[in-house]
């Protein structure tokens, strides 16, 4: 029998050298379609797949692979005298080298095709074969990345490839299509609107291999989706400072969901993943020296999200402390030199990053054994009901959503105040809500007095009311829904405060 490979590739990233390579080696190239052109337009004697398989192309190139003088020479076990003798019986070679990349699929979906063209996209050959050889791994060599063209043709050319290095590249093709098949089920999914399928597949790619984790004992890396999501953090560009960290995409990540929230100029100070200083105004300098001077403790460190872009003004203010990250859609050119006077400092550029989310967006939490998956936390309310005999002013209520915003967005349970569309005082991730209230006016490092109280989630005692009355509060909104909900309601009137419930409760866990 010949020594045969089989090329057939959409991405011909190396393919031409790769297939010289063989023929140097003896093996004798066939190929398909596209492929074929190029290898012969490179001068390589490639064969048409027809006149192995002695039937044409069809259905528009839908059929061409798919036949038994294919998958025979790919499945046939060396090792098993039978296989062999059915092969020779049969007059099929064998194919000893498979060099196959998919239909672009991806590249397809992400240039907005209509569904008939993304449809039309997805390979069935080029699976099939990749499979076969990959099942047969000891017998072919199968090549899906054009990364490991060398190591597996330095084997070819050096007397044989290693099985581990075999088994390797099985792995490599599984991998490739269980990914492409995820590809695939999550476009239609999504086309079909299924929210929670009864089987749950994701692909991911990774981007890069990280330092270590959360902390340095732990290895860790990033991955994205494998069809990108539009102005995502991990598609960023780094103006300036070191790689990122595990930490600092987390709680960067945790700046961005918030900042969301805001149309009007805002910049959110994040610490460990959850907000210390917010501010909206009428420019981000002054909104920055709000969120600043909301908890010049807990920013140091931390990474600051605006959703405008900086200017030279704004960046000499955020040098004069240590920051991990600050990210923004643009950055003027003197703020980038600012900035680079910080070797350090991640200066992060990301265009209309700060957009609300796509609808239909899903989140998912890891725990021992699956997953716990749910839709994304929208909104904050859709409406707003006094339940005190005060009511509130028309500045308060616009208060009132700017402080449920942030607190929507601290790990519960959670507290906050906030006046002139700053916080004041942010009480997070306590067992007890009234400790979060506590910590919230131990914490503020202005006085709190005319401000208001926004709660991720309802009272379950008059405490959290009596507390904010003591700390010169006036306002109070939080979700309702406890059963002690009255409770609250008469310590708010007895001490004069406006009172207003939402409905909508905003847990983070």
């Amino acid at each position: 029998m010949k020594k045969r490979a089989l090329i057939s590739v959409s991405d011909k990233t190396g393919v031409v050298e790769a297939a010289k390579r063989l023929e140097k080696c003896g093996y004798e190239i066939v190929s398909t379609g596209g492929t074929l052109n190029a290898l012969r337009d490179a001068g390589v004697g490639a064969v048409n797949i027809s006149e192995i398989t002695g039937f044409p192309e069809c259905l528009d190139g839908r059929v061409k692979t798919l036949h038994p003088a294919v998958h025979a020479g790919l499945l046939a076990m060396r090792g098993n005298p039978a296989h062999m003798k059915q092969l020779e019986d049969l007059h099929i070679n064998a194919i000893d080298v498979v060099i196959v990349n998919l239909y672009p699929f991806k590249a397809t979906v992400m240039k907005g095709a209509d569904f008939f063209e993304a449809v039309e996209n997805i390979d069935i050959g080029g699976p099939t074969m990749l499979r076969s050889a990959a099942k047969n791994y000891q017998d072919v060599v199968v090549l899906v990345d054009p990364a490991d063209y060398d190591r597996a043709l330095g084997g070819l050319e050096s007397g044989g490839v290693d099985i581990e290095t075999k088994k390797y590249l099985m792995y490599k093709v599984f991998a490739h299509t269980a990914v492409y098949d995820s590809m695939i089920s999550n476009y239609l999914k999504d086309k079909l609107s299924i929210a929670f399928p009864d089987t749950l597949t994701l692909a991911y790619e990774k981007k890069e291999q990280m330092r270590y984790g959360e902390n340095p004992h732990q290895a860790a890396a990033v991955y994205c989706d494998a069809i990108p999501v539009k102005n995502s953090l991990i598609g960023a560009s780094q103006l300036n400072g070191k790689q990122l960290s595990y930490n600092n995409i987390n709680d960067c990540n945790g700046a961005v969901e918030l900042l969301k929230e805001f149309a009007e100029p805002t910049v959110v100070a994040v610490k460990h993943a959850n907000p210390c200083g917010v501010s909206s105004a009428g420019d981000v300098y002054t909104a920055y020296l709000r969120a600043y001077e909301a908890d010049p403790v807990s920013i140091y460190g931390g990474i600051v999200a605006v959703n405008r872009a900086v200017d030279g003004r704004t960046a000499r203010e955020m040098v004069k402390i240590f920051l991990e990250i600050v990210i923004a859609p643009d950055f003027s050119v003197e703020a980038v030199e600012v900035f680079k006077a910080k070797p350090n400092l991640r200066v992060l550029k990301l265009a209309d990053f700060a957009a609300p989310n796509a609808p239909g967006l899903k989140e998912f939490k890891k725990v021992y054994g699956g997953l716990i998956y749910q839709e994304a936390d929208y909104g904050v309310y859709d409406e707003i009901r006094t339940v005190t005999k005060k009511a509130p002013t028309k500045a308060q209520l616009d208060e009132m959503e700017f402080a449920m915003k942030v607190v929507k967005h601290c790990k519960s349970n959670a507290i906050v105040f906030s006046k002139d569309k700053t916080t004041l005082g942010i009480g997070v991730g306590q067992t007890n809500r009234i400790w979060a209230a506590r910590q919230a006016g131990e914490h503020a490092t202005r006085p709190v007095t005319g401000g208001v109280m926004a709660s991720d989630a309802f009272f379950p005692f008059s405490d959290c009311v009596e507390a904010a009355a003591d700390l010169g509060l006036a306002a109070i909104v939080h979700p309702g829904g406890s059963i002690r909900d009255e409770d609250s309601v008469k310590a708010a009137d007895a001490r004069g405060l406006a009172m207003c419930v939402t409905g909508v409760r905003h847990f983070k866990h």
